[in-house]
């Protein structure tokens, strides 16, 4: 496959993909000053070396890629090669648009075919990833290529491939972060990384099958896990998550008990008060009486 670079707005091929920002493939025969400079785009770009040894800066940290290794950078993340310079290798890169959701946090745009709760489960995945670079990972060189030998040749049905492929490529990369970042055989450490994940998010109202994709498991194996470790369902484990936080935040005079209950992922105040009485005994408000009165 010879190098090209494809760009929405001057290609022709991606006239019907606007979420596709830029799709290339580039072979570097010498070493040329100043042709990767820092950079920072809206999309997520994800390449793949195929030949060569780069050293690239992500967001100031410098990362150094053999081949078959993956660069993961984030929506925002500056990215430029040491000393602007473009080592001899090669690499095929994919950049695409995903929308930007109030909390921060990413995921992939009406063009994709996941169901909202894979999407969102996706986008937390790439959110959290503090590793930009992914080991061993040829699945993406294949999907890439696939996508581009799709737009050239246009048979019927191709955009809707073409999408697929994309949905793929983003499921491929999200397992790969779980896979790097953590093992299932190592799941107490797991279980605890995921704790720390929902409490930094507890207003979300998390599903289970969210929870499974942020520790990189399948629903069935996560419940499993859950169960065994916690004695828990994830949904009984996520509600005493809930409470712990609550009793947390019941101890402070300053936040209502309906900001609370919003805060900490209840529907509404009687919801809160209902569970919240159910686990403890007490309603929220005699909690937080009974609190005030021991530390006077």
């Amino acid at each position: 496959m010879n190098q090209f670079v494809l760009q929405y707005g001057k290609s022709v091929e991606l006239l019907l993909f606007p979420h596709i920002l830029e799709l290339g493939m580039k072979k570097n025969g010498s070493i040329q000053p100043d042709s990767f400079p820092v950079t920072t785009a809206e999309g997520l770009r994800i390449y793949h070396i195929t030949e060569g040894r780069f050293e690239w800066h992500i967001n100031q940290q410098l990362y150094v890629f053999y081949p078959g290794d993956v660069a993961l950078i984030m929506p925002g993340i500056a990215l430029g090669a040491e000393n602007n310079i473009l080592a001899i290798g090669s690499y095929i890169w994919i950049q695409v648009t995903v929308q930007k959701l109030d909390n921060g946090h990413i995921q992939p745009g009406e063009w994709s075919a996941l169901s909202d709760a894979e999407a969102t489960a996706i986008g937390k995945i790439l959110c959290l990833n503090n590793l930009p670079a992914l080991s061993r990972f040829s699945e993406v060189c294949n999907i890439i290529k696939s996508i581009y030998t799709e737009l050239i040749g246009m048979e019927v049905a191709y955009q809707t491939r073409i999408n697929q492929h994309i949905d793929e490529l983003l499921i491929q990369v999200a397992r790969k972060v779980t896979r790097q970042t953590r093992s299932p055989r190592d799941f107490p450490q797991a279980f605890t990384d995921l704790e720390v994940l929902l409490r930094q998010d507890l207003s979300h109202q998390w599903t289970v099958e969210e929870m499974a994709g942020l520790v990189g498991m399948g629903t069935t194996l996560f419940t499993e896990k859950v169960k065994s470790y916690s004695g828990f369902s994830p949904i009984s484990y996520l509600i005493n998550i809930r409470i712990s936080e609550a009793i947390r935040l019941l101890k402070r005079t300053d936040v209502t008990v309906t900001d609370i209950a919003l805060d900490t992922g209840f529907y509404s105040s009687q919801h809160f008060s209902t569970t919240f009485k159910k686990l403890t005994g007490y309603r929220p408000s005699e909690f937080r009486k009974n609190h005030l009165r021991n530390i006077k």
